[in-house]
């Protein structure tokens, strides 16, 4: 007998459903799975059989051939077993037929019929509904995750005999509900950390603000202590709250990387990634034998942290580059080729040399001549060009540490970026991929970024001392931009501009010795 159920597979952040074909005929007992399959996948014919005869079915001792079409996509993982056990139980009369091909099935066995959670189950409801699928049974724990999709049953089970009893209409199995507006809207900006705990530090915390309203990379750079961790750590705290579609977005790629809790239904708040200076390349930007999203796309719709920049490796920081400049990266293979989307802020900190005290206003620097250059070199300077806004961060004294004056709120610094933000989206009104300045292409920094004569004058001897490159230039005119922008002014004003250059620290003549 032929019977015919559907999984998925997720290639990027997109879901493709599989049909699997089970057919069992007369003869010597064979098992066969075709169709591109992984080893995981030719080694879940064990799985399901000893998941079944423990739950009390039987596997049948007859010639079984799976088919996984469509054939010519690789098939990975185990995530099939419950998709293809279904199939098995139907095709050998153990459960009703007719209902099957209504739903999209899957899930990983465990030998006692028990189910482990997958990977990418928003991005396969999604697909789900769209091919216009009943229902969606999955394991428990991916269940809410799944839920968030409207039209769509969602039915959480622990082991295989809930799915069997499901279909022979025996069992209480009732759909996951999850209200996704009440989930979102409940810990939009539920943050543990805030821009009140920190005395002091307020052009740091200016900085950071005017990065937030733009979208601009930012780098801050100061002694051991000074605050430069406490400070990035806060900066998802004063971004604009995620959209829903943002969210949405982010949900689906935390789902494919399988970080998501069985608690979690979406990322509701800004992602704050921060990985250790030994990261891999692979591991940074995403890839692998079956390729996984790396912390660059982990961040997407929120900072990425890189503390103690000099530390990384350069080919890891070099790989960078290009999905800084293009918000997405690429993992291309011999047979395929899958997309992360990448649109993060990136906030990295450093130490100006060796020992940590180099222009420190109390503590003598005890690098010898020529390291503390050696040491900024380790960070090239392309990669420094993508970087907007660089920061000197001094320790804080005594008195403002010991001080009881109250620090402005991240709520309230939040207000003042959501404003700039509001202007800058009715700037980019015709072009919906652009909410923030520091996404302007070189052709709108131009047409947008106008200065008057006192400016091209300033910017001009700016250029000629600190030695800037071209894209430094448009680095500066956009946060001259974002500036303008926070003050509510039309125009870029020289105060403006001098500004966005007081922000190039480490182009300055001299800055490393």
């Amino acid at each position: 007998m032929l019977v015919k159920t559907f999984g998925s597979a997720v290639y990027g952040i997109e879901a493709i459903t599989i049909t699997i074909e089970v057919n069992i005929s007369g003869g010597n007992p064979h098992y066969a799975i075709v169709g591109l399959p992984d080893n995981a996948v030719r080694e879940s014919l064990q799985r399901i059989e000893t998941a079944l005869s423990t739950n009390g079915y039987r596997m049948p001792r007859q010639r079984i051939i799976v088919n996984m079409a469509p054939a010519d996509i690789r098939k990975e993982g185990s995530s099939y077993d419950l998709t293809i056990a279904s199939a098995v139980l139907a095709a050998s009369g153990q459960i009703e037929n007719t209902e099957l091909g209504k739903y999209l099935i899957i899930g990983e066995l465990s030998l006692d019929g028990g189910l482990q959670p997958i990977k990418g189950a928003l991005s396969i409801a999604i697909q789900a509904r769209k091919e216009g699928f009943k229902g969606f049974i999955l394991p428990k724990q991916n269940a809410r995750e799944a839920a968030i999709v409207n039209d769509l049953d969602v039915y959480g089970v622990e082991n295989i005999k809930q799915v069997a009893d499901f279909f022979n209409g025996e069992g209480d199995l009732k759909p996951e509900v999850v209200n996704t507006r009440e989930e979102f809207f409940n810990s939009l900006s539920n943050y543990d950390s805030d821009f009140s705990d920190v005395r002091g530090q307020e052009n740091i915390k200016r900085a950071l603000e005017i990065a937030a309203a733009g979208g601009h990379n930012v780098i801050l750079i100061g002694p051991p202590g000074a605050g430069k961790t406490m400070l990035a750590r806060r900066l998802p705290s004063i971004l604009p709250p995620l959209s829903l579609y943002e969210s949405l977005e982010t949900t689906k790629i935390h789902s494919v990387a399988g970080k998501l809790a069985a608690s979690d239904a979406l990322v509701t708040v800004r992602p704050f990634r921060s990985p250790h200076h030994t990261i891999s390349d692979v591991a940074l930007v995403g890839g692998g034998t079956n390729p996984q999203p790396g912390e660059i796309s982990l961040s997407h719709n929120g900072v990425l942290f890189l503390d103690e920049l000099p530390e990384f490796k350069r080919t890891a920081l070099e790989v960078m580059r290009q999905p800084l400049e293009e918000r997405r990266v690429t993992i291309s293979r011999a047979k395929f080729t899958v997309d992360y989307p990448a649109s993060f802020m990136l906030v990295a900190s450093m130490n100006p040399c060796p020992c940590g005290y180099y222009n420190h206003p109390e503590k003598e620097c005890s690098c010898p001549p020529g390291l503390v250059q050696k040491y900024l070199s380790k960070v090239s300077g392309p990669l420094l060009d993508r970087i907007d806004l660089h920061v000197e961060v001094t320790p804080v004294n005594f008195s403002e540490l010991a001080s009881d004056r109250l620090a402005e709120k991240s709520e309230d610094i939040r207000e003042r970026v959501i404003r700039a933000r509001e202007i800058q989206i009715q700037r980019f009104g015709a072009k919906p991929d652009l909410h923030a300045n520091a996404q302007m292409s070189p052709q709108m920094v131009r047409d947008i970024c106008k200065i008057n004569a006192a400016g091209q004058n300033l910017l001009k001897k700016a250029m000629e001392k600190l030695g800037l490159s071209a894209r430094a230039y448009d680095r500066i005119l956009k946060v001259a931009r974002t500036i303008a922008d926070l003050a509510g002014s039309e125009e870029i004003l020289l105060e403006h501009l001098a500004e966005a250059i007081h922000f190039r620290s480490l182009d300055r003549e001299g800055w490393a010795g």
